[in-house]
């Protein structure tokens, strides 16, 4: 059986998720607390400690660049979804780029925003929250959830902004790229489904064609 191992807010976890539920498939997933990755250092022995990993039996599946879709694709290979056709493998190396870079960019720190509360739901520690915090302000700088947290409206504008072209998409297919789910489907779902973890979000009303394709991909299951 497939092992997700995951932190259960993150973007690219969901990603994983999402496509594994819409697999049919049994798969189990294992949660790790954010801070601590030693699980992951070990399975990918010493070769890499993001997430997320999957474990098929003796196999250990890990990305190998920020752009590689290893995961995705070892999945959508395995479990036989049509992901990746290579017709409509340029437009999505652009899209999903855009993806990871400019929605996710919004979407993280809108949630980052939450993470004292986030951490009270998942019952981490103190020590814990310490230690995140601690990365991400060496990451981002000293104060930047605060700075994030007074720029909340700016970065909802820049999501909605960053989001408004797949709007334009959705106006005319079911999906992104068609009338049935490719990986940049999966891709921005994961992303939109991070910025709404903590619920103090909804998706904005002014785009409708993304609420109803949202929707969608929540339930969507592939046909066997």
């Amino acid at each position: 059986m497939i092992e997700l191992v995951q932190v259960p807010c993150s973007a690219f976890c969901i990603v994983q998720r999402r496509i594994l539920e819409f697999s049919g498939a049994p798969f189990k997933i294992t949660n790790i607390p954010n801070q601590d990755r030693s699980l992951v250092w070990k399975l990918t022995k010493q070769r890499y400690y993001g997430v997320p990993i999957i474990r098929d039996g003796k196999k250990i599946v890990f990305e190998t660049g920020d752009d590689s879709q290893v995961i995705a694709k070892y999945l959508d290979w395995k479990l036989d979804l049509n992901l990746f056709p290579a017709a409509l493998e340029g437009v999505q190396s652009i899209l999903w780029r855009c993806i990871e870079n400019e929605i996710e960019g919004a979407t993280f720190r809108l949630n980052d925003i939450f993470y004292q509360e986030l951490h009270r739901r998942e019952k981490l520690s103190a020590a814990d929250e310490l230690q995140y915090l601690r990365f991400k302000e060496r990451k981002f700088g000293r104060g930047c959830i605060d700075q994030w947290r007074a720029q909340k409206d700016d970065w909802l504008k820049k999501l909605a902004a960053g989001v408004a072209p797949f709007e334009q998409m959705l106006a005319h297919s079911k999906f992104l790229l068609g009338e049935q789910p490719r990986f940049v489907d999966f891709d921005l779902y994961g992303m939109l489904e991070n910025f709404l973890f903590s619920s103090h979000y909804s998706l904005p009303k002014a785009l409708p064609h993304v609420r109803k394709w949202h929707r969608r991909m929540k339930t969507i299951r592939a046909a066997r």
